[in-house]
């Protein structure tokens, strides 16, 4: 099921609104592409559905520098407001957090502040890449241009220590123990583009 249309963002919205924002998301050919406007930044889009078990795959392509992020089972926690698992997008040779995080914890493709990938390979900036997560049950793997980089539980008990030493260590519930959410693509203040956008729910 495409979730872009390649024409508009209908099926989207904002975190806690009911349209998407009003600037910062531009669609040309088919490409949605998040860009400053004026130094102003439009905000994260978030699909107007819920998601459990899914296998979703994105195309993005990141330019000099840039951060950006595939937010899933994101939602709103009792404690700790506005969260979702995130697979990593960004430039890990130009951008700050290549240097930041827990043995490569926030580079591309990982879980976000959580765990590393395994090795990767990684197309040239502003060319193409494509990511796929897939979840089930508790359970969910992540890849990277079509190869297996990083695989976790969210039941076991390497993920709860794991959390606790990540930056969501205070959210409750845990971290990632929720059973849907929506899908993220995240506006990080750099140039992003996106395209291909499809999710198959899972049985």
């Amino acid at each position: 099921m495409l979730l872009f249309n390649g024409k508009n963002l209908d099926g989207w919205t904002s975190v806690g609104k009911d349209v998407p924002p009003a600037f910062g998301w531009e669609i040309e050919d088919g490409v949605m592409t998040v860009r400053k406007h004026d130094g102003k930044r439009g905000g994260d889009i978030i699909t107007r559905e819920q998601y459990s078990d899914f296998d979703l795959k994105v195309d993005f392509r990141i330019t000099k520098g840039a951060n950006s992020g595939i937010k899933y089972f994101f939602t709103k926690y009792e404690k700790g407001g506005w969260l979702g698992l995130e697979y990593q997008i960004m430039d890990d040779e130009n951008h700050p957090d290549g240097k930041l995080g827990r043995d490569g914890n926030r580079l591309e493709g990982g879980l976000y502040d959580m765990f590393p990938t395994s090795a990767k390979q990684v197309n040239p900036i502003g060319e193409w890449n494509q990511a796929r997560i897939v979840a089930k049950g508790s359970k969910v793997t992540h890849y990277l241009n079509g190869k297996k980089i990083l695989t976790f539980d969210r039941s076991s008990q390497l993920y709860k220590e794991t959390w606790q030493l990540s930056k969501y260590k205070n959210c409750q519930p845990m971290f990632g123990d929720v059973e849907k959410g929506h899908i993220l693509l995240q506006d990080h203040g750099d140039v992003v583009s996106f395209k291909n956008i499809k999710i198959r729910k899972l049985k």
